[in-house]
């Protein structure tokens, strides 16, 4: 019988504690202050939840902008200290600055001082609390990995770099190859004696790929103990399922074959009323984008003329859905002639964009335009960026089940923007795509929310592209 894993916390259960545990130490706190300090700017009673109301929403809406549920950042306090005074910043002047729903500004203004000290300390404290307790050692996830060397080279960086509590402690490799040189820094095991390593290491969960798991004898006595070990109530789990909860991504290069069985498409694709509600939402925010764009048009026109020497707008062919072509629209951040040696891939440092053409892409400004093509219906607010026609063909050659991403219209931002680094080569590419069809596999509304804020969270922070 392997031993009783130590405590620990998933993923999702520390993303949910930590959302509680903001609304209710910061909550507490206001409670403490106003009975401490004959505090009344703000108080807690049945005749005006409503505050309360509201301030949880602003909390909680500028603390995903934020980055505060980030959970690599979120353990790192010189990290959170940045964004929770950003968080409790915005929050506040939110608060304030809308009557209506909020009590009225006091007239001893020292009062707006205690609510704001307040609801910074309150969260530093807690995240302090979660930094030293929760994010240590003791509450880390300890993981055993068994597969061939090709799942090990996709498993281990995305898993390491994807969650700082999920750590892995060594693998059994099941091809036929003895060593893998590269992961020096994990502890290689062999399959004779698997309860005595979970006991020794205290691992928790063995993830596993059956790929490669040959009719040999070792094998055969591997798959015995993982039988013997799933009986007795021990996790193992399948790297495809571990990979996408932790990722947030589909590992669609490994897939092989049978990447249709186990890729089901979101219900939602094909849902009458979500569609409608997001062909709704993408009109209603094409409305407001164009009017931006109408406005802005005044000012990037002068610092064209004097950055790019162009014209304003230049248009270029896009896939969209079903892998039709459509004409998107942008400001232009080149010089026309930029393309003189055909297409190439714009990369994060690209020499031929300028000081005025890399400000408007650094806020996104060159954007703007492409609301006209989300009006028409070419494209959506959210999904995936739409691409050249002639590195969708490169693409398609290269990556397996690229084109895969063209069943739903491409978006101005979307899961792939918010999560992946600037994009300029074949494997940010593949990075993309999984992104990609992690949206096409799980949209829905919440998913879509949580895009939208972290758009947000992109563009203050000139990320993603």
């Amino acid at each position: 019988m392997p031993p009783k894993s130590l405590v620990h916390f998933d993923i999702s259960e520390r993303k949910v504690l930590l959302r509680l545990m903001d609304i209710m130490s910061v909550l507490f706190t206001l409670s403490v202050v106003g009975i401490i300090f004959e505090f009344d700017y703000f108080q807690i009673a049945t005749d005006n939840w409503s505050w309360t109301l509201v301030l949880i929403l602003y909390l909680s809406i500028f603390a995903s902008i934020f980055e505060l549920y980030d959970l690599q950042k979120a353990s790192k306090f010189e990290t959170v200290l940045k964004n929770v005074v950003f968080t409790g910043s915005v929050t506040v002047l939110f608060f304030m600055l809308t009557p209506l729903f909020t009590p009225s500004l006091p007239q001893n203004r020292l009062q707006i001082l205690f609510f704001f000290l307040s609801v910074i300390g309150a969260l530093l404290l807690w995240r302090y609390a979660y930094i030293t307790l929760i994010s240590s050692p003791r509450f880390y996830k300890r993981v055993l990995l068994i597969g061939d060397e090709g799942e090990l080279d996709l498993m281990v960086p995305a898993l390491q770099k994807s969650d700082p509590n999920y750590v892995i402690v060594g693998y059994i490799n099941t091809s036929r190859k003895d060593k893998l040189p590269q992961y020096k820094a994990l502890l290689q095991f062999n399959t004779s004696k698997l309860p005595a390593i979970i006991k020794q290491h205290q691992i928790n969960e063995i993830v596993m790929s059956g790929s490669d798991v040959n009719k040999s004898e070792a094998s055969v006595l591997l798959l015995k103990q993982l039988n013997n070990l799933l009986i007795k109530g021990f996790p193992i789990k399948d790297y495809t399922q571990v990979y996408e909860e932790i990722t947030y991504r589909v590992p669609v290069q490994h897939l092989g074959e049978d990447f249709y069985k186990y890729f089901l498409f979101s219900r939602n694709n094909h849902n009458k009323f979500y569609i409608a509600f997001h062909r709704m939402t993408d009109v209603i925010f094409g409305v407001f984008g164009l009017m931006i764009c109408v406005a802005l048009i005044p000012f990037i026109y002068v610092g064209n003329l004097i950055g790019n020497r162009g014209r304003l707008f230049y248009t270029q062919t896009r896939v969209g859905k079903n892998a039709k072509f459509f004409k998107i629209i942008k400001f232009r951040t080149m010089p026309e002639d930029s393309e003189l040696n055909g297409p190439q891939w714009s990369g994060k440092d690209d020499a031929r964009i300028r000081g005025f053409g890399k400000f408007m892409r650094r806020v996104r400004l060159d954007e703007f335009p492409q609301f006209y093509n989300v009006l028409k219906g070419e494209m959506s607010i959210i999904g995936p960026r739409p691409e050249r026609p002639v590195f969708v063909k490169k693409l398609s050659k290269i990556i397996p089940f690229y084109k895969t991403r063209h069943i739903i219209k491409p978006g101005l931002t979307g899961w792939a923007q918010v999560k992946a680094d600037y994009g300029s080569s074949t494997a940010d590419s593949l990075e993309k795509l999984q992104y990609d069809l992690y949206y096409i596999k799980h949209r829905g509304l919440f998913l879509d929310l949580d895009i939208l804020l972290k758009t947000f969270s992109t563009v203050l922070f000139f990320r993603g592209q």
